[in-house]
């Protein structure tokens, strides 16, 4: 069973008591930073917003069908008090506790059902090489994600390419789009650039990423660029957990060569994922920041 199945399972079987992310992570064998991102590769969620997705479901169905105490499902869904409660319900579906349990009917809300895992991955994953990289400079364009909206970025890179020529001191001709500062609600930001020789007159528009030398698995995908989640999710949710590698909390980056098409999404892509050391004996490399 991968992270995200672990994850889904213990969730589902746990959610009227206490849950945090680490518990989670603790369950499925990882850490705080792999689940992370093997839940999003897998469910497109960030796990902390399902929890709460899937609470605040089970508490409207709750209301509809008549529950008198609204504290106590407030309590059950892991909100202090009737306000925060009521807060939380009201951003989540435009209508307060009480207007539901006045309908009895969930017809119209937007319910968060558990998701059903699909455990089908990529079955042709190409073993990946291990590469330490010289550090790099990016420049590019910079957005602020959660994995529930990580739609736009096809959109990102469209922008990217139509400014691309105004950045300064390009080294060579190969793309990066890097996701780093990551937190644990699953809000990331994600940076479609290049490679620069220094940072020196780069237009305040622009996104910097600082990525220091570090260790990756890389591995290479020859499909269709809409292939990239399957992609991600096998690597995060199968192969990691089976090679016995730890994670390294630093940024993971996919890379295009001069054999990318971006008008047409062909020729293929690598992805970098950050490994420790297997002699490391630290939690990996220090955060790293966009400015």
């Amino acid at each position: 069973m991968n992270p995200a199945q672990k994850a889904l399972w213990f969730i589902e079987s746990h959610l009227a008591g206490e849950l945090s992310l680490d518990d989670i992570s603790g369950v499925a064998g990882v850490s705080r930073f792999h689940m992370v991102r093997a839940f999003a590769a897998a469910t497109g969620f960030s796990v902390m917003r399902y929890v709460r997705a899937r609470r605040l479901s089970e508490a409207a169905r709750a209301l509809a069908a008549g529950a008198p105490d609204i504290l106590t499902l407030a309590l059950e869904a892991d909100y202090g008090s009737h306000e925060a409660f009521t807060r939380a319900f009201r951003d989540h579906f435009g209508l307060t506790p009480e207007t539901v349990r006045s309908l009895s009917c969930v017809g119209d809300l937007k319910l968060q059902e558990p998701i059903q895992m699909d455990s089908s991955f990529i079955k042709n994953l190409e073993p990946p090489r291990f590469e330490t990289s010289k550090p790099l400079l990016i420049a590019g364009i910079g957005e602020r994600y959660n994995h529930e909206n990580g739609a736009g970025i096809p959109g990102q890179w469209q922008r990217f390419h139509q400014v691309e020529d105004d950045i300064p001191r390009r080294v060579g001709k190969i793309a990066y789009g890097v996701c780093c500062n990551g937190d644990d609600a699953g809000n990331f930001d994600y940076v479609a650039g290049v490679e620069v020789s220094d940072f020196s007159g780069l237009p305040r528009p622009f996104f910097r990423v600082r990525i220091p030398e570090q260790r990756f698995a890389v591995f290479t995908d020859r499909e269709h660029i809409s292939t990239i989640r399957r992609t991600v999710n096998t690597i995060w949710n199968h192969w990691l957990p089976a090679s016995g590698l730890k994670v390294a909390d630093a940024p993971n980056f996919e890379r295009y060569d001069e054999n990318f098409d971006p008008l047409t999404g062909n020729g293929g892509f690598e992805i970098w994922v950050p490994v420790q050391n297997q002699t490391a004996t630290s939690a990996g490399s220090p955060a790293l920041r966009c400015r």
